[in-house]
């Protein structure tokens, strides 16, 4: 199947010079979204997870049928304010600006298993702030999974010493 073919390019988006890789078009297809969620569960059955870590929101989409078909949990990783309980914070740099994210003090208990998955692999911030959440709480990080990876941003330098894969790659822009 040619996923990279159902992935919709939205130019000048959020702003002028970006060329947007939206994923909506891919989610849509069943039989796509089953691709690439079987394809991750096969990459990383042998790390056998605890968890699944998903960062918000295009994280969920692709952690949480994950984690279901790997037999983990489901954590999620949200901006500030939108959890209810008590939690810890970290603030990054994106593509874009400044962010920030939060998970719940009690997400993950010391010595679990941790798989990061997220739709795009750009700058790499946003899951470089996802790792330091997991490892301040103890987590065991055992890979990192992306739909798509920008090559040419070279984000997968801020992941050396975890095992990085990526599903689709963009060259450059």
């Amino acid at each position: 199947m040619d996923l990279k073919s159902l992935i919709r390019e939205v130019p000048d988006f959020p702003k002028q010079g970006i060329n947007f890789k939206d994923i909506t078009t891919l989610l849509k297809d069943g039989k796509a979204l089953k691709t690439v969620i079987d394809i991750f569960a096969e990459r990383f059955e042998n790390t056998k997870p605890d968890l699944v870590v998903g960062a918000e929101s295009r994280g969920f989409l692709f952690g949480a049928p994950l984690a279901y078909k790997l037999g983990a949990g489901f954590v999620l990783v949200r901006k500030p304010g939108k959890l209810p309980a008590p939690v810890t914070k970290v603030t990054y740099d994106l593509e874009y600006g400044q962010d920030s994210l939060e998970i719940h003090l009690d997400a993950i208990q010391p010595g679990q298993k941790v798989l990061i998955v997220d739709d795009l692999l750009a700058t790499g911030g946003t899951v470089s702030a996802t790792a330091e959440l997991v490892k301040k709480l103890g987590g065991e990080i055992v890979g990192c999974a992306f739909l798509i990876e920008l090559d040419f941003l070279r984000g997968r330098d801020k992941l050396s010493g975890y095992d990085v894969f990526s599903l689709l790659h963009y060259e450059a822009e």
